[in-house]
């Protein structure tokens, strides 16, 4: 008999910590210090952003335990709402992913050139080296969950310790000076405007903390309930410490008002640390950085399509998996095709997609609520662990509000970007409503 390839509690932790830390926290800070104004603002709205995501990180755990299925970002929505509710939120978000994987791929091919040849190379260098990348994760994800787990905790434990090598700078005693500002405006603090600028900073860090609600797509694959609600929980507490921690060291080492829009910041502290050749340590942690984020979307991805599959919004094929391994083979190779020919449009697909920040605003509060619903409905209810679940629905509502709140501040800064989202919500809900309503097998 083939033995189940379960995610057990590290395994599952690492996928936390690789959904929530990407390249954000190697140049976003810079860009938080420029808002906020002060340095008690800086780390009053990482330590708010914190906070907000353990409270989700309670929610989603929960929302694990009690719909512990393949895909279970899709099935949250089409359980709770409807499917059409479910089919639109995704197929937006497996469009932006696929998008966004290929523009950070990309990203990952500037670093791989300056690591090897000290300056930019051409496009088509690019292409190549964000196609390999992958390339190499999908046949690493061919293999099954097994080896695509293991090889994300391998990746991880090397940038879990390059973070903590960044963090011990602190204790050099020195300040390493910066060698470059980016454009882009600079708040100052008079006296009366704090919240304007603690609100402008949160949208920021609340972007940068997000991420970990993808986990419940591995639901009916990990171990146990237990271990769904410890992984989350443990892996958001392994993030609260390295951003914390990591940002004090930026504001010591650099200093804060150097910090404010500050070029590469995470590349200076390794300069604290090998000087000239610190540029090179980080343009290899940048790359690792990709190599473990192309990793984890190219294993959540498919498990979405699975779902949609299973719900007969998607072709029946997205529902077939390898004999041996399990990898869910068509649902990997489009979704790993469809990456690569983005590939080819270059970063600007970046731009095209700032409806997707908006996006994630909406699927994050709409989809932290169904906890109120499952509840509701009494699903599940002896799978939840934990002395906090008597408190887990005011966390939800916290949660639920907060990011209603960064909505509403993302509608307010990029008001096209939000109408171009809402349009595509609709769009898509009418494209359901046309190919999929009340047709024979489709659950309503």
């Amino acid at each position: 008999m083939k033995e189940k390839q379960g995610i057990n509690f590290f395994s599952l932790t690492m996928i936390v910590v690789s959904l929530v830390i990407g390249m954000g926290i190697f140049k976003t800070p810079a860009t938080i210090a420029a808002k906020s104004g002060t340095p008690m603002i800086f780390f009053a709205a990482w330590i708010i952003g914190g906070i907000i995501a353990l409270f989700g990180a309670l929610t989603y755990a929960e929302i694990g335990q009690r719909l512990p299925v393949m895909g279970g970002y899709y099935k949250v929505f089409a359980h709770c709402y409807h499917p059409g509710v479910g089919f639109t939120i995704n197929v937006l978000i497996l469009i932006s992913n696929a998008a966004s994987l290929a523009v950070v791929a990309l990203i990952g091919a500037d670093y791989v050139s300056d690591l090897l040849f000290g300056r930019p190379s051409g496009t088509f260098f690019n292409i190549c080296i964000a196609s390999i990348s992958v390339g190499l994760f999908y046949i690493v994800n061919l293999l099954g969950l097994k080896t695509s787990s293991r090889t994300q905790n391998v990746l991880m434990i090397v940038k879990i310790s390059l973070i903590v090598l960044l963090i011990s700078s602190l204790f050099k005693g020195v300040q390493v000076p910066i060698h470059g500002v980016n454009e882009g405006k600079v708040y100052v603090y008079n006296g009366s405007n704090g919240a304007l600028l603690l609100m402008v900073s949160l949208v920021a860090v609340f972007f940068t903390y997000g991420g970990y609600q993808q986990t419940i797509n591995f639901g009916s694959e990990v171990k146990s309930a237990k271990t769904m609600q410890r992984g989350i929980v443990f892996g958001i507490f392994i993030v609260l410490f390295l951003y914390l921690a990591i940002n004090y060291t930026y504001m010591k080492v650099i200093g804060f008002d150097n910090m404010k829009n500050a070029n590469a910041i995470g590349s200076l502290l390794f300069e604290a640390w090998f000087g000239k050749f610190g540029a090179k340590v980080f343009d290899f942690a940048m790359v690792l950085s990709v190599l473990a984020y192309v990793n984890v979307i190219l294993m959540s991805n498919p498990r979405v399509m699975f779902a949609m599959s299973e719900d007969k919004v998607l072709p029946a094929i997205f529902q077939k998996k390898h004999p041996k391994t399990d990898a869910l083979v068509p649902g990997l190779t489009v979704f790993a095709i469809a990456t690569i020919l983005v590939t080819f449009f270059g970063k600007g697909v970046d731009d095209v997609l700032s409806f997707s920040i908006f996006l994630d605003c909406l699927g994050m509060s709409t989809s932290a609520a169904t906890l109120l619903i499952l509840r509701s409905k009494k699903q599940g209810d002896g799978s939840v662990t934990g002395a906090l679940k008597r408190w887990t629905p005011l966390f939800c509502i916290l949660f639920v509000i907060a990011y209603a709140f960064v909505a509403v501040a993302v509608v307010i800064d990029k008001p096209y970007s939000a109408l171009t989202a809402v349009i595509l919500v609709v769009l898509v809900l009418i494209l359901y409503r046309i190919f999929y309503y009340k047709k024979p097998g489709i659950t309503l």
